[in-house]
């Protein structure tokens, strides 16, 4: 087996770009789901319930379908899966009063969460907050307060990561805030007011990514769809975005093409996303591209 329970984060530590595939949930999850992605060439998973179907049960089976299928080719239990949250960073008051769904997500044995529109800081903070036990106590007391993250879900969670309950408890904590942590939390910074504040907002502990949501961002600057080529207003907004990362040492996302990925890479782009069918094609030249450059 593997070292680390999330193939994201054992990349991620060592400075690899990690790829994900996307599903936005169109229809229900499924046990056979599960089984078919049990081998996905994905680094990770990512689960649209933004947008798409918030459906428990079927993360349920699908999760166990993934398990049951497993371990991957890498080793590990499962496929690393984040989902994208339907509540959004607007307010620390959204984030509260939808902590359920942080709760539910979690003990489905998920492996990571993406804060959408993460507008203020005192959002993502009682989001990190939620996704934490009280007694991990990594940044409590300067710039965070105590996780609220209740018992009862380890057990359904700890079945997915092959560990025990006790295990899952100690090791269930966001990275790189623990080192042993093996949940990756990110934000989208994704409309105007999230952008004015983006240099205070990735300075939260407990967030190991973010993206500048080039749709949202397009529309909150007044367009119904990406202009292509972006505009000199988008591109500040996402060098913006892509600035506060480094500053914060947090890494960036963006979407990549095969004939794309490399200049990505180099840029210091470390989490890929890229649109079907060509998400595989990306990783491959991705990974060649990251493979000589290990080598000069």
């Amino acid at each position: 087996m593997a070292p680390r329970i999330n193939r994201a984060i054992a990349k991620l530590s060592t400075n690899e770009p990690i790829y994900y595939t996307g599903d936005h949930i169109s229809s229900h999850l499924t046990y056979e789901k599960g089984q078919k992605m049990a081998n996905t060439w994905a680094d990770y998973i990512n689960l649209g319930m933004e947008h798409g179907v918030f459906d428990g049960n079927g993360l349920d089976a699908y999760m166990n379908g993934l398990r049951d299928s497993g371990p991957t080719q890498s080793g590990h239990p499962t496929p690393t899966v984040i989902a994208e949250l339907p509540a959004t960073g607007i307010s620390k008051a959204a984030i509260m009063s939808n902590a359920w769904q942080i709760t539910q997500l979690l003990a489905r044995g998920i492996h990571g969460l993406v804060l959408c529109h993460a507008e203020l800081s005192e959002a993502v903070q009682a989001f990190v907050e939620c996704v934490r036990y009280p007694f991990h106590k990594s940044g409590v007391g300067s710039e965070l307060q105590e996780g609220r993250r209740g018992s009862a879900g380890q057990q359904t969670a700890a079945r997915i990561w092959g560990v025990s309950p006790e295990q899952y408890l100690e090791i269930a904590d966001p990275w790189p805030l623990n080192p042993k942590g093996e949940l990756l939390l990110g934000v989208k910074i994704e409309n105007k007011k999230a952008l004015s504040n983006v240099e205070e907002t990735l300075t939260v502990p407990g967030i190991a990514f973010a993206e500048w949501g080039p749709g949202d961002m397009s529309m909150s600057f007044g367009y119904t769809e990406i202009p292509n080529p972006l505009p000199v207003e988008l591109l500040e907004a996402r060098d913006r975005v892509f600035s506060a990362c480094r500053a914060n040492g947090l890494r960036f996302l963006e979407h990549a093409s095969p004939t794309t990925v490399a200049k990505k890479i180099d840029e210091g782009v470390a989490i890929i996303a890229s649109a079907d069918p060509l998400g595989e094609q990306t990783a491959k030249a991705g990974r060649h591209h990251s493979s000589i450059k290990r080598k000069t």
